[in-house]
């Protein structure tokens, strides 16, 4: 029996020291079931943009066509793909992505409303999203979650850290969006309380310049024999090295359902997190995470403080693990399956 063949477009630009998106993710995932072409591995922009149109052309015989679609500059990939795919009778599925695409909604809804409505489905990673999007765009969005394999993230049911102060990671690339320089200022002021052994290590590649804000941030404020930077890393790298972590810090001030989030849960690591975007959509503070205002150091500082508690502590790292194993791709596969019929 012919498998159906299903065209990926996407930044597949993980062998460019960028962390891996959907398209190798769960382009790799969906090659269970379906015969699986992606694009585009090309560094430069425009080179990855012909590269996309040329993929489409080659493989106009596909049954589905699968679109990574951003707010940010990448959206031209999307949508100028979208059309190509149209006028060869493709049938186009945009997977939506990033805290920020409502309000490009709002901002230029006609074309991006053209892209939605000319689609075959449309699928959105969380419930927040689907709930903004249908504000400016109404039309039937199906959620889809973000997959994980639970096996790939060993669980360790951790007790508490240590009073002379907590060994937080940060995992995500160097982007203002994210505002790595939030998790500085955090350790600063934990050590400025006299937590002497805190400690941060800082994982991801550098996107716009952030990283070497952070660093120089870092020194001012005399704390950088304090953190690690790490660079980009495996998967299995930095999963190995959460083990000697204690906590999972997310500083971001836009966000939808960031995956480092569900890898930190279904790892056994405590999440304090900005209550952001989809964030609160999927987290709920107290109970499987603590949320915070961005921004916010003070309150960053005083929920850290309350994890000490070693009952409170306890029960988000158990919660979290349960939270996270809704989102392993053995309980997703069956969504993609009704999707790709």
């Amino acid at each position: 029996m012919t498998r159906p063949r299903v065209l990926y477009l996407g930044n597949q630009l993980s062998g460019h020291g960028v962390n891996p998106t959907s398209v190798e993710t769960l382009g790799q995932r969906l090659k269970e079931d379906f015969t699986v072409i992606r694009a585009s591995s090309k560094a430069n922009k425009w080179f990855r943009l012909i590269d996309m149109w040329l993929t489409v052309l080659r493989q106009r015989k596909s049954d589905f066509v699968l679109i990574d679609t951003y707010s940010t500059s990448a959206f031209i990939f999307a949508w100028t793909s979208a059309a190509l795919a149209g006028k060869l009778g493709l049938r186009y599925i945009p997977i939506l992505h990033g805290g920020a695409l409502p309000e490009r909604a709002r901002n230029s809804p006609r074309r991006l409303k053209n892209y939605l409505k000319n689609a075959y489905k449309v699928v959105c990673p969380s419930p927040y999203l689907k709930e903004e999007m249908s504000k400016v765009i109404d039309i039937d969005y199906k959620v889809v979650a973000n997959a994980i394999d639970l096996e790939d993230y060993p669980f360790t049911a951790r007790k508490h850290f240590d009073k002379s102060g907590p060994q937080m990671l940060w995992v995500r690339a160097f982007d203002k969006i994210y505002n790595p320089t939030l998790a500085v200022r955090v350790l600063k002021a934990l050590t400025d309380m006299g937590y002497d052994q805190a400690h941060l290590c800082m994982v991801g590649p550098d996107k716009d310049g952030s990283l070497s804000e952070t660093q120089k941030l870092a020194q001012e404020l005399n704390v950088m024999d304090r953190v690690r930077f790490t660079g980009s890393l495996s998967k299995q790298e930095w999963v190995k090295l959460s083990e000697a972590y204690d906590l999972f810090i997310n500083t971001t001030h836009i966000d939808n359902t960031p995956v480092s989030l569900i890898e930190s849960l279904a790892l056994g690591l405590p999440v304090v997190s900005t209550r952001v975007g989809g964030i609160p959509h999927m987290l709920s503070s107290g109970e499987n995470a603590m949320l915070v205002e961005p921004h916010d150091v003070d309150a960053f500082v005083k929920t850290i403080q309350s994890l000490q508690e070693a009952a409170l502590y306890q029960k988000l790292v158990m919660q979290g693990r349960t939270t996270a194993e809704a989102y392993d791709w053995k309980q997703l596969r069956t969504q993609w399956l009704a999707i790709l019929k």
